[in-house]
């Protein structure tokens, strides 16, 4: 499996994480502000140039409004081969 933040199943996941920030109805600065982070974070994040860890990610699960738990079963479907 490649280590790249641009494989195919990064770009599938923060493409997950654009969709739940937009359904959410938030800006990145929205989603920066509650995570006390700059925009550019969040921008980075969304545009494959930072990568993330489960930290970060249960903290913009929280941030977005919704259950980490809920957001990792998003995250497994999202980035699943078997699809």
């Amino acid at each position: 499996m490649p280590r790249s933040i641009h494989s195919d199943q990064y770009k599938r996941l923060t493409s997950m994480l654009l969709a739940t920030r937009k359904s959410a109805g938030l800006t990145q600065q929205d989603v920066a502000d509650r995570l006390g982070k700059p925009q550019s974070y969040v921008a980075k994040i969304e545009g494959n140039e930072r990568r993330i860890d489960l930290v970060e990610f249960v903290a913009l699960a929280e941030a977005l409004g919704i259950e980490p738990n809920t957001m990792f079963a998003n995250a497994l479907s999202a980035i699943s081969t078997s699809k």
